[in-house]
């Protein structure tokens, strides 16, 4: 499948495997985080944890929960976690 970046709101590594999710759909691909987060850093793109790398342009809220991590609500109604240690990436592109 080909898909546009602007469509995938996360990508997430599962037990070696690693996921695209779009606003219905899930795809697998070969790509590694690493291989995304490089390929798209200059984009809305961003680590959110170790696993997760997600789209900024689909997250429609985001708020503060345990232990300095916070919780993405993607426009799809899914949420994602944000990890403390990422939080600080995600303030930068917001430009916070």
């Amino acid at each position: 499948y080909i898909l546009n970046a602007e469509d995938v709101y996360y990508f997430e590594a599962v037990d070696g495997k690693v996921f695209l999710y779009a606003e219905k759909e899930v795809y697998e691909t070969s790509l590694r985080l690493y291989e995304i987060e490089s390929r798209f850093e200059e984009t809305d793109f961003f680590r959110a944890s170790k696993s997760v790398v997600a789209n900024l342009s689909k997250i429609s809220s985001v708020q503060a929960v345990f232990n300095g991590r916070f919780e993405a609500r993607m426009k799809n109604g899914e949420k994602i976690i944000i990890s403390r240690q990422y939080v600080p990436v995600l303030k930068k592109k917001l430009g916070i």
